[in-house]
């Protein structure tokens, strides 16, 4: 009923930048909260920042002053700047909404399906 797609991920160079994107489509009535996590390689999903629909935003300290969270709450959209990428910023990328669906009464998580970001030293 609701999807949530990312896009923008790929390869750069240390100290380069990528702009991640990521839409909610489907069934969604409103949305709260929505944020980026990351998760490398035999590590665990950490979060990255996140944007209440009030415009609030909360990062993590690995990632501020580099990264910009912002959404265009028209469009469900939640977008993530990065900015000085490092080679320790390499993980897969995933886009986390908190939303209740049309004529739902619950309030839910929901997950893209990520998008691989490589660093190269």
């Amino acid at each position: 009923q609701v999807q949530l797609v990312e896009s923008g991920g790929g390869l750069v160079q240390a100290g380069g930048s990528l702009r991640l994107s990521c839409a909610a489509s489907g069934r969604i009535g409103s949305i709260n909260a929505m944020g980026w996590y990351r998760q490398a390689p035999g590590k665990q999903r950490e979060l990255v920042a996140t944007i209440t629909s009030g415009g609030s935003t909360n990062y993590a300290d690995s990632v501020k002053g580099r990264f910009t969270i912002s959404r265009d709450n028209a469009k469900n959209t939640v977008y993530l700047q990065m900015n000085s990428l490092k080679p320790e910023d390499t993980a897969v990328y995933y886009c986390n909404a908190d939303l209740r669906i049309v004529g739902g009464l619950r309030w839910s998580d929901y997950w893209g399906q990520g998008t691989q970001v490589t660093v190269s030293s």
